[in-house]
């Protein structure tokens, strides 16, 4: 019996919010929407039918369930994240009489706990690695090990250990991780592979008894083990593997009775090609998109074919795959800075028009973000006939997108795409480590000059069209000689002033390059400057702020910094102490005035995105001010301690 689905609510947020929008009004289906305050004037708000305020949060099951009776709604699709794996809300979804748009709870229940999941592995004869339930027991397990959250993933609640002294406190911050981000503090100790692959299979299920898989995806370049490039398929997986990974996935999910969709991972030694089960996600996965690319299969329509009770129509031996996908995301923090996580307003977002690939992103010009919530922007997915020519496609999209205002890890992915280890396909959990792609796009002189030049050639004209007086007369005109204009910009921390001046046939002359030609404005917008210079002709796409110009070309975009004529002085800061590295809730703070601290120690500890980080001591010292409170707010940059070094107390001395 099937059952018609016309009215859908999603009960998540962002881009996956779109995501799942995109493909219910494909199929004529009503959406809805649910948000909280922090999300009031997001995009998947305004894009939805209708759109519901969640008073206490997006983990308030019975709110949610409410929404969707008052709106009409048929079923719900919890996305992932939030309660997507919850099966107490599942069933709370089923007795309200609404579909649920994925696995039945008993199945979320066994497969969510992934302590009872290795067990379902292990009874279905799939190997797995040694672990412990007992999250004090690092010795049979073996160092080193992750500290891993039972209910959840995307790297919450995860802890690389190295030994046993380290054990206890990585054990604890797992917890308060997990119990702020699930709802459950269960963590257990798992055996943990240094140079290995990760790699998923993903399932699909209906409830008639059919069950396929769509192949693998590849997730192995991760930082704080959370995943940011993935692809389908992965140069380590030749036909033969395939099929044996395929075959151990279907066979877990078939003794369990799985359907819906849902996502098997492994662990591959990249050496002796064996592999080891890790988990079952009962949800759709933040990749999914590069498994939809290869096989051409939408897995949200899949979903919701299956909860309105249809079968998949299609066998095992009707799955093919066709050329490449990669998957890059976007995230708001600072490679350069341990990818600490950023806010802010993204004054620019503008993807690139060409190549052409898929971009699914939670916001748009103008979002703001903040510390509430995971700092993920967009993923990028690009298709080609070859890896090679997709991997080119999705590194010159990301290049070529006009993004500023927040700092983002673009930069880090387009030089980790084009790095050689991703090249030959040398894509281990260690690729970071190992390949270590620039954080950042690094400008040589002659071009952070020629920037600097574009810059001045827009902010010139700008001013031009904005003046309310003379107004025809072109910009730099004067009747006598006098001083050339000039103009200064910071570009990754140092100050440039660009010296020109308007000629009489329309161009302007560079004074530091007087040789090398005027430069000829072809074309201006308050968004972008036509320029030639050097014998070099480029578009430059322009964002502007009062602070700040956001300048792009075809490799990235430049942050130009205005540095003001007059500067207004500022109250003296102390110099010794410690500074929030991004915005944030204090979780901790372990220190008073006078406390004797050592080099390392954690003195503060906040939270942002839902993780943890620890502000330790750089040095040795003697704390003199502590500056925050458990429970308070703050930004980046903001001084938490002030300390005196152990060196400044010896000179006092």
């Amino acid at each position: 019996m099937t059952t018609d689905i016309d009215t859908l609510l999603v009960a998540n947020r962002g881009e996956i919010a779109r995501r799942i929008f995109r493909t219910a009004r494909e199929m004529g289906i009503r959406c809805i929407a649910v948000y909280v305050d922090a999300d009031a004037d997001a995009p998947f708000v305004t894009e939805a039918d209708a759109a519901v305020r969640l008073p206490d949060g997006y983990l308030d099951g019975g709110a949610i369930i409410e929404a969707a009776l008052s709106t009409g709604a048929k079923a719900v699709h919890p996305g992932y994240g939030f309660l997507s794996e919850n099966p107490t809300f599942a069933a709370a979804v089923d007795d309200a009489g609404l579909i649920w748009v994925g696995p039945s709870p008993g199945i979320i229940r066994t497969m969510g706990d992934k302590v009872a999941a290795k067990q379902a592995a292990i009874d279905a004869g799939v190997p797995t690695l040694p672990s412990s339930n007992d999250p004090t027991d690092g010795t049979s397990v073996g160092f080193p090990l992750l500290v891993k959250a039972s209910a959840g993933g995307g790297g919450k609640g995860m802890h690389l250990v190295e030994s046993d002294d380290s054990l206890a406190d990585s054990v604890a911050r797992a917890q308060r991780e997990a119990l702020n981000a699930f709802d459950d503090d269960t963590v257990f100790l798992e055996r943990y592979l240094p140079t290995s692959r990760h790699i998923e299979i993903q399932i699909l299920g209906d409830s008639h008894g059919n069950l396929v898989h769509l192949g693998e995806r590849e997730c192995s370049i991760q930082r704080r083990h959370q995943k940011i490039i993935e692809e389908s398929p992965s140069p380590a997986i030749d036909p033969a593997l395939r099929s044996s990974m395929g075959e151990a996935a279907l066979k877990l999910a078939s003794s369990i009775g799985y359907s819906s969709a849902g996502t098997v991972e492994f662990l591959l030694d990249d050496l002796t090609h064996e592999f080891w089960f890790l988990e079952v996600n009962t949800r759709l996965q933040v990749e999914h998109p590069v498994t939809e690319m290869v096989t051409g299969i939408d897995l949200v329509r899949e979903q919701l074919r299956v909860a309105s009770g249809e079968p998949l129509g299609y066998r095992q031996e009707d799955i093919s795959f066709t050329g490449h996908a990669i998957e890059a995301r976007i995230y708001a923090e600072d490679p350069d800075n341990d990818f600490l996580p950023d806010t802010g307003t993204l004054h620019a977002w503008l993807p690139a028009e060409a190549p052409a690939v898929r971009w699914d992103s939670g916001v748009e010009q103008g979002s703001v973000v903040g510390f509430d919530f995971d700092p993920m922007l967009a993923k990028v997915i690009a298709s080609g006939p070859t890896r090679a020519e997709t991997t080119r496609r999705l590194a010159l999209a990301l290049e070529r997108s006009h993004l500023g205002g927040v700092t983002t890890n673009r930069d880090f992915l387009a030089a980790s795409l084009r790095s050689p280890e991703f090249a030959r396909g040398d894509t281990t959990t260690d690729f970071i480590e190992r390949a270590d792609p620039p954080a950042r796009r690094h400008l040589a002189d002659e071009e952070r000059e020629y920037v600097a030049v574009a810059a001045a050639m827009w902010q010139q004209a700008h001013n031009h069209a904005n003046c309310e007086v003379l107004e025809n007369v072109r910009s730099g005109f004067v009747l006598g000689r006098l001083p050339s204009q000039r103009i200064s910009w910071v570009i990754d921390a140092e100050e440039i002033t660009i010296h020109y001046r308007s000629r009489r046939d329309g161009r302007f002359t560079i004074e530091s390059q007087p040789d090398t030609g005027a430069v000829t404005i072809h074309g201006w917008s308050p968004h972008g400057i036509d320029i030639e210079w050097q014998g070099q002709r480029r578009f430059h796409r322009v964002t502007s702020t009062p602070e700040t110009l956001y300048l792009s070309d075809t490799t990235g975009t430049t942050e130009l910094g205005r540095v003001p004529r007059f500067v207004v002085p500022s109250d003296d800061q102390p110099t010794g102490g410690l500074v929030a590295p991004m915005p944030g809730v204090v979780l901790d703070v372990r220190v008073s005035p006078g406390d004797t601290v050592s080099a390392g120690q954690t003195l503060v500890v906040l939270e942002a995105m839902k993780m943890e980080h620890h502000m330790n001591a750089p040095s040795d010292g003697v704390v003199s001010e502590v500056r925050v409170t458990r429970g308070g707010h703050v930004s980046n940059g903001e001084l938490l301690v002030v300390f005196e070094s152990e060196s400044e107390s010896d000179k006092d001395n």
